[in-house]
C-alpha cells in the first residue's frame, strides 16, 4: 500500500498527540465494571454536565452507543424513525436487527435533515396490525448529509412532534461539536430535546477510543445492562478515558480550523470544470463532490498513488473530511493533485 501522507478519508484517522499520550500514561485507574475507575467517572461527569443530561456512560464505540440506546427505548417490533441516509442504516452491520430486534422506517429528508411535517407523516397508527411507532433519530452532523447541521429549530419541531406521539427521542451526536462550533450554539442547547444524546471522542476531537452516552439517570442505569451484555464494560479504562478529557479539554474549539480547512478546500477543488460541488454544503468538516466524465474510482486510486486517501461514496461521488491531523498545506496539494488528476 502506498504510504499515505494526507488521510481524508475520516476524522476517525485522527492519531493522539504527544501531550495526549502523556495524559493517558499518567492516569489515574481503577475498575471501570466496578465503576471503581476515577478517569472514566470525571470523563462521563464532563459529558453529562456538557449536554445538560443528568448522567452518562462511557463506551468503546459510537455504533454501540447508538444500539445501547434503540435498545434501551424499544421493544422487539417497535419501529424507529430516523432519515434514509442515516449511519444505523448504512453503517452499523444490521445492529439494530439482532440487538435490539426493533424495525427502521425511513424518512426521505433533505441532506439527512428531515422536517417536522414528514415525521408527522411517517408515525405509525395504533392499529395492531401496524409495527408502533417508539423512538425518532436524528444525526448531528449528518454524514451522508455532507456534515449538514440540524438547525435548532427544526430540531425542536421534530422532538415537540415526537413528544406529542409518545415517542422517545435520540441524538447520534458523533459529530454534535462540529455543530456547536460552527454555530455557536451549545451541546446542551441541541441535547436539550433529547432522551439520549451522544458524543464521539475518537473523530475531529483526536482521542483514540471511545464515545460517551448521556441522558436520564434511569436510561444510564438500564444502558449499563445492555453495555455488559454486549461485553463492553472494561477494567482500568482510564487510560483511554484519559484521552477523552484531554480531547474535551483542549481539542474543540479548534475543530473549527477543520472547518476552514474543508471550505478551503472546496472552494479551490470547485473550479475545476469537471468538479460538481455546492458551497452552501459545506458547512462543517465534509466535502462531498461529484466528478463529471470521468470515473470516481478512477480519481480516488489516482489521489491514493499520489498518498492522498478519499472516500469513494458512489459512482460519481467522492467524500474527504479534514481534521486534526491535517494542515493547511496538507489540503494544498490535494488541490494541485486533484487539478492534475483532471486535466
Amino acid at each position: 500500500m502506498n504510504k499515505i501522507k494526507v488521510d481524508l478519508f475520516s476524522d476517525t484517522g485522527t492519531r493522539p498527540s504527544r501531550e495526549m499520550r502523556q495524559a493517558m500514561a499518567e492516569a489515574e485507574v481503577g475498575d471501570e465494571q466496578l465503576l471503581e475507575d476515577p478517569t472514566v467517572n470525571r470523563l462521563n461527569q464532563m459529558v453529562a454536565d456538557l449536554l445538560g443530561k443528568e448522567d452518562a456512560i462511557y463506551l468503546p464505540s459510537g455504533v454501540m452507543a447508538n444500539q445501547i440506546a434503540f435498545a434501551v427505548h424499544c421493544q422487539p417490533g417497535d419501529e424507529i424513525i430516523m432519515d434514509k441516509t442515516a449511519h444505523p442504516i448504512h453503517y452499523e452491520a444490521g445492529a439494530v436487527a439482532v440487538i435490539s430486534g426493533a424495525s427502521i422506517r425511513p424518512v426521505d429528508g433533505e441532506r439527512g435533515i428531515f422536517q417536522a411535517e414528514q415525521l408527522e407523516a411517517a408515525i405509525r397508527s395504533r392499529a395492531y396490525h401496524e409495527p408502533q411507532s417508539r423512538l425518532v433519530s436524528i444525526e448531528q452532523t449528518s454524514n451522508l448529509g455532507g456534515g449538514a447541521i440540524w438547525p435548532l429549530k427544526t430540531i425542536r419541531e421534530v422532538c415537540q412532534t415526537a413528544k406529542k406521539h409518545g415517542l422517545a427521542t435520540h441524538m447520534d451526536g458523533a459529530r454534535l461539536l462540529n455543530a456547536v462550533v460552527a454555530t455557536g450554539i451549545s451541546a446542551a442547547e441541541y441535547a436539550e430535546f433529547f432522551d439520549s444524546v451522544w458524543i464521539d471522542l475518537s473523530k475531529g476531537l483526536g482521542a483514540p477510543v471511545g464515545s460517551v452516552l448521556a441522558g436520564s439517570r434511569e436510561f444510564i442505569d438500564k444502558a449499563q445492562y445492555w453495555k455488559k451484555r454486549l461485553g463492553g464494560a472494561m477494567r482500568q479504562a482510564g487510560i483511554i478515558a484519559a484521552g477523552g478529557i484531554y480531547a474535551l479539554e483542549n481539542n474543540i474549539e479548534r475543530l473549527k480550523e477543520d472547518h476552514e480547512n474543508a471550505r478551503y478546500l472546496a472552494e479551490n477543488i470547485c473550479k475545476y470544470p469537471e468538479i460538481e460541488l455546492d458551497l452552501k454544503t459545506v458547512e462543517t468538516n465534509i466535502v462531498l463532490f461529484k466528478v463529471k466524465g470521468i470515473r470516481a474510482s478512477d480519481i480516488v486510486e489516482g489521489l491514493l498513488e499520489r498518498g492522498i486517501r478519499v472516500s469513494l461514496m458512489g459512482q460519481e461521488l467522492i467524500r474527504a473530511v479534514t481534521h486534526l491531523d491535517v494542515s493547511r498545506e496538507d489540503i494544498g496539494y490535494v488541490i494541485d493533485v486533484l487539478g492534475e488528476l483532471l486535466s
